[in-house]
């Protein structure tokens, strides 16, 4: 929990209390233990800290049990028990800043962005094309800047590859070769990430990520909690949103250096998941985001 006096996060309790120091907070960190040992309620617990300390964050939500902390707690003897182990006698239940995002637009507010703003070279990861077929991608999006269209969704890109495809004769000595094999594999590609849901996360209003930097009226910062249950069954869109997310907010932010606090803090639960059947592309440009990403205070 945030002490606010002291400007300490108080993360445990031996023979001396152990703390987490904000201007420390700003590394990246694992929470890792068997089931059932409490990962969840302790990144509840960080999570909390950090709005308390003014820190807007991100939670993605796996499992459903993140959305409480918009209300606030009950007595019950296992939370009396910490609290008494722990010695706070001036402990709280209070409620926190919450804002609820879905990309299926269910169960929170829609996350969506716009073909054009993705790119083809987010895109091209994403799809696991090869270097003859990202070529030709990046043709297509070319074309397209060059005739000012902007590229909404799935259809107005599949549109957009059949177009260039059936032309290929007058675009190749301007912009080079487009062969109807790679227009297909291509096509083909798009067709899965539809399949996974792909025609709700283009499209528009696009997402500003500005609006995750938000605080409530006490300076507390919001919780945007991102609804997963059915996002992470889903894993070429879910890794779809993850690069797009990290990729715009490495984006906008300014180096920072080392600060006295973040200026965001991120909170996989089940991070694993992520992972397990993405494309090995899409995990390498994750973590290079990932490890450059600590320089812009996140």
């Amino acid at each position: 929990m945030y002490l606010k006096d002291e400007h300490k996060v108080w993360i445990a309790t031996g023979e001396k209390r152990v703390y987490l120091e904000p201007a420390m907070a700003n590394r990246h960190g694992l929470i890792a233990g068997a089931t059932g040992t409490g990962k969840t309620v302790t990144l509840k617990v960080l999570a909390e800290s950090f709005s308390d300390m003014g820190v807007p964050v991100f939670v993605a939500d796996i499992k459903g049990d993140l959305s409480g902390m918009c209300e606030a707690g009950k007595e019950n003897k296992h939370i009396r028990r910490s609290i008494d182990t722990m010695g706070l006698g001036d402990f709280q239940y209070c409620t926190y800043p919450v804002q609820f995002w879905d990309v299926y637009g269910k169960k929170g507010l829609p996350v969506r962005t716009t073909i054009s703003e993705m790119g083809p070279e987010l895109l091209s990861r994403l799809l696991g094309l090869n270097d003859t077929q990202s070529g030709v991608l990046r043709i297509v999006f070319r074309v397209a800047d060059d005739r000012e269209l902007l590229l909404i969704d799935l259809k107005d890109l599949r549109a957009m590859l059949q177009y260039v495809g059936d032309n290929a004769a007058e675009f190749k000595l301007q912009y080079g070769n487009v062969s109807s094999q790679s227009v297909g594999a291509i096509q083909r590609a798009l067709l899965a990430l539809e399949d996974e849901g792909g025609e709700q996360f283009f499209g528009e209003p696009s997402l500003s990520l500005s609006d995750w930097f938000e605080w409530d009226e006490n300076g507390r910062g919001y919780m945007n909690i991102l609804e997963c249950a059915e996002l992470f069954q889903r894993p070429l869109l879910y890794g779809t949103f993850l690069l797009w997310m990290l990729s715009e907010i490495y984006e906008m932010l300014p180096e920072a250096g080392d600060l006295d606090k973040p200026k965001f803090a991120f909170f996989f639960d089940e991070a694993h998941l992520l992972f397990d059947d993405a494309p090995k592309a899409l995990v390498d440009k994750v973590e290079q985001v990932a490890r450059l990403i600590r320089s812009k205070g996140v």
